[in-house]
């Protein structure tokens, strides 16, 4: 959703606050796509400091469906947001660039809700997500969930030094 800042820029140390609804429905990165599974309204305040720079204050909670790492089951992953940023709308684009100021969620005098909020999701992604810190993942021949049960597939691992003897032993049958 774009909120205009026409409003706030024209008047000094002015404040305004919204309730915002995002309109994304889920995280797409390279990773790939994460429903929401829940999200809240986005409660946003913002404020003229003067000489053109914003204050930009915001809450968000949402829900994300990840993957499980090991077994590859959805986790239900809460994000509590709380983002605060401060503007210079005087900055051109190329400055910004230069200045490795990375505010793609201001596009002219419009502030992109769904872009400002994509970007701290991106920060605060996970590195690690697992269902529960005992996982036992997936059968690596069959693809079975190991939690909920065995799959009766050989697992011994023989030590790769001696996989030329193995497999002497297994040609001579």
């Amino acid at each position: 959703m774009l909120i205009h800042l026409n409003d706030v820029l024209s008047c000094e140390e002015k404040t305004i606050s919204r309730t915002v609804d995002l309109e994304m429905r889920s995280f797409d990165s390279s990773l790939g796509s994460f429903p929401f599974i829940r999200k809240e309204a986005v409660e946003l305040t913002i404020t003229n400091l003067g000489e053109e720079k914003l204050k930009l204050e915001a809450k968000a909670e949402l829900t994300a469906a990840i993957p499980c790492d090991r077994c590859l089951e959805e986790v239900e992953t809460p994000f509590r947001l709380a983002i605060s940023r401060e503007v210079d709308m005087k900055q051109t684009a190329e400055g910004r660039i230069e200045d490795l100021d990375e505010t793609d969620f201001i596009i002219g005098y419009n502030l992109d809700v769904d872009k400002l909020v994509y970007s701290e999701i991106l920060v605060n992604w996970p590195m690690k997500t697992l269902c529960r810190e005992d996982c036992k993942g997936i059968c690596k021949r069959c693809g079975t969930n190991l939690n909920h049960g065995s799959c009766g597939c050989d697992t011994a691992e023989l030590d790769p030094r001696m996989a030329v003897i193995a497999e002497i032993f297994k040609n001579s049958n």
